[in-house]
C-alpha cells in the first residue's frame, strides 16, 4: 500500500472517530471541513512541508485571514465578529509570548464547561496536527485572557495570553 493511501485511509478513520465521539455540546465542527484540514496536512507532510497553525486553522474554520498568528486579532478587526466567549468553530487567537513570538491559532472544537474547552490545532508539537486537546481558561476574571492548554492528555502547561475569539462568518 502506497504511503499515500495510507495516510487517506488514516485521515478516514480519524474523521470517524472524531465524529463518533461523544461531544459535551450540541454543536460540533462541520466534518467534511475537518477532513479537508487534515487532508491537506497530510499533502504537505507528503511533500516535505511543515504543518502550521495558520493554514490548519484557515482550513479548518473557513476564516480567511492571511499572515502570522499574532495577527489575526487585529486583521479580524472590522471583517469577522470577535469576542471573549468560546464557540464551537472559532478560532481562539493567543498572543505573541517570548516563546512564542509568532503567536499561535486553534480552532475550538467542543465546550466542556464555562471554563474549559476542546481545541483542534497544529504544531504545538512540532509539525504535528493535535486533536482535541483540553484548553482551560484561568484568567483571574474568567474572561478567557489567560489559559492553559493540555500538552500531554491531562497535564496542562504554563499559561499562556489569549486576545480572545474570532468567529466564522454566519452563512444566511
Amino acid at each position: 500500500m502506497s504511503g499515500s493511501t495510507r495516510s487517506a485511509i488514516a485521515v478516514g478513520l480519524i474523521t470517524l472517530v472524531s465524529a463518533c465521539a461523544q461531544s459535551t455540546t450540541n454543536e460540533n465542527l462541520d466534518p467534511e471541513r475537518q477532513l479537508m484540514a487534515l487532508q491537506e496536512v497530510s499533502k504537505k507532510r507528503a511533500r516535505g512541508q511543515r504543518v502550521w497553525c495558520v493554514p490548519y486553522a484557515r482550513d479548518l474554520s473557513g476564516i480567511e485571514i492571511r499572515g502570522n498568528a499574532k495577527d489575526w486579532w487585529g486583521r479580524a478587526q472590522q471583517v469577522f465578529e470577535r469576542g471573549k466567549e468560546p464557540v464551537v468553530g472559532a478560532v481562539m487567537s493567543f498572543r505573541a509570548t517570548r516563546g512564542m513570538p509568532l503567536g499561535h491559532v486553534a480552532v475550538v472544537s467542543d465546550i466542556v464547561t464555562d471554563r474549559e474547552v476542546i481545541v483542534n490545532h497544529a504544531n504545538w508539537h512540532r509539525n504535528k496536527v493535535s486533536l482535541k486537546m483540553g484548553v482551560k481558561d484561568v484568567s483571574k476574571n474568567n474572561d478567557w485572557t489567560l489559559v492553559r492548554v493540555e500538552s500531554q492528555p491531562g497535564r496542562y502547561g504554563n499559561p499562556y495570553p489569549v486576545n480572545g475569539f474570532i468567529y466564522p462568518a454566519v452563512e444566511e
